[in-house]
């Protein structure tokens, strides 16, 4: 926490506001759109993942569609997709950022267009706070007219060649989930140049109710919104967002400087033009076991870390669904480890982490 998140959540109480609705959630709104920039507009929602349910939702995906989604991610950008009953359709990374593969994002298409279900949508994800390769798949979205839903969760902070993560899909989702750079304890957000996205997912967030004087329903709605009291906490910490950036960023450049001229350890970098948060400082390493004895070496410490995301294709719930891979993301789950990368850490933290690792590679 910052300083100031207190003052605004006080202010909720002091007002009475603690319903979801509120001058801290439009006031949270506001200070989302204007730090993006670009000309988007925000609807604050309880999750992240309700963010992409809605996202979904306002691209037309329904029982049956295609959704073409990121397979070396966090379940939940796939789990919407069930919820609507669609199918996933997951594409491998490629090597440079560890994101959708456009090449095989446009060897998806191509397939689902042969067999007449074309595609509805491609969740992209920024992962770890590394930018995807913008550029090619809005060319891939543009030339087959297919929008992009952006999941920038873990990317709040990270820009393309200048432009802030969050801006560049047809519809955009953040998270301010407790484990990301900066939360609402619970909660998220739809972004959209669109207004009309973000205004329907306002309305489809507070259960669809009608504009009349009783209660009148012609949509299914969702009890989605985030409440005044966390969007308050919101809009403290924007106040520090860009200090959170730095401190994560910080915590990568410590690691690298300690550890990158090993052999046995390589970094995720930045190629020109990207700029990552570093929300996740990631290492991959030359063996599983490496992996292995540099992870229970920290555990024994009592330091915490974690292999890289588990990608889609090879989860139990998801293992009759269509994908199409080449073994970059089964690589780097079974050699890649997230390191402690905490805002707070304290340089006797790193150093002592630093210290374990290096042992194993002795």
């Amino acid at each position: 926490m910052g300083e100031k998140e207190q003052h605004y959540v006080q202010q909720a109480f002091d007002t009475n506001w603690v319903a979801p609705l509120g001058p801290n959630v439009t006031g949270f709104e506001a200070d989302i759109a204007e730090y993006l920039d670009n000309g988007v507009h925000a609807t604050a929602l309880s999750s992240g993942t309700a963010a992409l349910h809605m996202g979904l939702i306002l691209l037309g995906v329904g029982p049956g569609d295609e959704v073409l989604c990121q397979s070396f991610t966090f379940s939940a950008s796939a789990n919407p997709i069930a919820y609507l009953g669609a199918r996933p359709v997951f594409i491998d990374s490629e090597k440079d950022t560890w994101n959708i593969s456009p090449d095989l994002l446009e060897e998806a298409i191509l397939a689902g267009i042969r067999k007449g279900n074309k595609p509805k949508a491609i969740i992209a994800v920024h992962l770890y706070g590394m930018p995807y390769k913008v550029k090619e798949i809005q060319r891939l979205s543009e030339q087959y007219d297919i929008p992009v839903l952006e999941d920038s969760a873990e990317a709040l902070g990270s820009t393309y060649h200048g432009v802030k993560c969050g801006s560049f899909g047809d519809i955009a989702i953040l998270s301010f989930n407790g484990n990301k750079i900066i939360t609402t304890s619970g909660g998220g957000a739809l972004v959209s140049k669109n207004r009309s996205f973000t205004e329907e997912a306002l309305f489809l967030a507070t259960q669809a109710r009608e504009n009349e004087i009783h209660y009148q329903h012609e949509k299914i709605g969702y009890n989605y919104r985030m409440s005044n009291v966390l969007a308050g906490i919101g809009r403290g910490q924007m106040s520090v967002l860009e200090d959170r950036v730095k401190a994560r960023r910080n915590n990568h450049e410590f690691y690298y400087k300690e550890l990158a001229s090993n052999p046995e350890i390589s970094f995720l970098t930045e190629s020109h033009g990207y700029f990552s948060n570093r929300w996740l400082t990631c290492i991959q390493t030359s063996s599983y076991e490496m992996r292995e004895n540099i992870r229970l070496a920290l555990l024994e410490q009592n330091i915490e870390s974690r292999p890289l995301w588990k990608p889609m294709h090879l989860q139990p719930v998801f293992k009759n669904e269509i994908s199409f891979i080449d073994g970059v993301s089964n690589d780097l789950f079974d050699r890649g480890l997230c390191l402690p990368s905490g805002s707070n850490l304290e340089m006797e933290d790193l150093e002592r982490i630093a210290f374990v690792i290096k042992k194993c590679l002795i």
